[in-house]
């Protein structure tokens, strides 16, 4: 197992979950199944147990798919003006498609975002991942460092 204490940016996180990857060390898997977190990293350890994610995934699924899909079905309608049937076979399944394919990454990026963030049970996790800033006693940091402004 390896043990990374590297600094992983928001957007680097965020990036790894969505990319359905370990938003620590960025090469074990999140998923052991489709929407199943594996309960830790194979590669490096980190713990995944204590995630949360909830429905807020499917939430941001729908939210997205309405906003892609919802526009194209007005405008087809607008200027094709098919009949209904028509309309059911080409968008039903496109949604459907869609909300599934994009399902299991939006679960990834909520995941990386709450071990980011130290939310639920990652606080442990992410006080040992950023070490403490040392106490600077009401000077600033360029003060506390030693250096003039």
């Amino acid at each position: 197992m390896v043990s990374s204490n590297r600094p992983v940016s928001n957007a680097q996180a965020l990036w790894r979950g969505f990319s359905m990857r370990c938003p620590n060390c960025g090469q074990g898997k999140l998923f052991g199944r489709f929407l199943k977190v594996v309960d830790h990293c194979a590669v490096c350890g980190e713990d995944y147990s204590c995630q949360r994610a909830d429905d807020f995934p499917p939430y941001l699924v729908i939210i997205v798919i309405g906003h892609l899909t919802i526009p194209a079905v007005f405008l087809v309608e607008e200027l094709f003006a098919p009949p209904i049937w028509l309309q059911y076979v080409i968008w039903l399944p496109l949604i459907a498609l869609g909300a599934l394919a994009l399902l299991q990454p939006t679960k990834g990026a909520v995941v990386a975002l709450q071990w980011q963030l130290g939310m639920h049970g990652f606080d442990q996790t992410k006080k040992r991942r950023v070490p403490a800033s040392p106490p600077t006693f009401g000077c600033t940091q360029v003060e506390a460092a030693g250096c003039p402004q």
